[in-house]
């Protein structure tokens, strides 16, 4: 039985373990720039929106509703996923972005990382303004506040499930989001649907003739390579000084 439980777990993490602990074990905490910075911003942001004088300017900076204006949303999108949401408890969130950032981050790069989070929070800001639009979500919907990292996080997550095999993983990840909208039938459950959607449409759009197998394994030999590749350079009869 541990046997049996040891060969999945390696099948369905082990090549994201290896993506992963390349990175880490070579540079540390300089693998995720963008990791850390998304951090300090959101632990920033979260102390300035508590105070008197900071809530407004963090508002009129960060905070998205489907009712406001659709250039001025485009315009807050990228900073509302550092803005925690108020109503739920900042170290969550600031553990969704250290845990999930921190692998997209060494698995995927920054462009890429940052090009799949903007694309699932701006699909599920996009969903509640059209869903309001076409009466399927009640208008008092577009007075809510949509900020916090949580449709990166899972867009991020089902992304690199899928780009790394970890198949029961991405399911998992979906399952728990579907059981959300089910139970609480809320606006952010609705929105991480959304986003899961773009995110899939993400993944069928990439490497359409090599399938998800050949993706994995060409990105697993060049890193491969480039683990074992050692440059030589010329010596040219001279002997270089200690």
């Amino acid at each position: 039985m541990n046997r049996r439980v040891t060969r999945w777990a390696r099948a369905e993490w082990g090549p994201l373990y290896a993506a992963v602990r390349g990175p880490l074990v070579r540079r540390r905490w300089r693998a995720v720039p963008l990791t850390l910075t998304a951090v300090c911003l959101t632990s920033v942001m979260q102390l300035v929106q508590n105070r008197s004088w900071g809530y407004r300017p963090v508002q009129d900076l960060g905070a998205v509703r489907a009712e406001d204006p659709l250039w001025l949303a485009l315009l807050r999108t990228p900073l509302s996923l550092f803005v925690p949401a108020l109503d739920l408890p900042v170290w969550g969130a600031l553990a969704q972005i250290l845990l999930v950032f921190g692998i997209a981050e060494t698995c995927l790069g920054r462009r890429r990382t940052l090009t799949v989070a903007y694309a699932a929070t701006l699909a599920g800001t996009l969903y509640a303004r059209a869903a309001i639009a076409l009466d399927t979500l009640p208008t008092t919907d577009a007075q809510v506040v949509d900020t916090g990292p949580s449709a990166a996080v899972v867009g991020l997550a089902v992304y690199v499930g899928w780009r790394y095999r970890a198949y029961a993983t991405t399911a998992a990840v979906v399952a728990a989001i579907v059981v959300e909208v089910v139970l609480k039938n809320n606006l952010a459950g609705k929105e991480h649907l959304a986003a899961m959607a773009a995110v899939a449409f993400l993944c069928a759009a990439r490497c359409p003739t090599q399938g998800t197998r050949g993706c994995i394994d060409l990105r697993l030999r060049r890193g491969a390579r480039q683990a074992t590749a050692r440059p030589h350079p010329p010596n040219n009869g001279r002997t270089h000084p200690r």
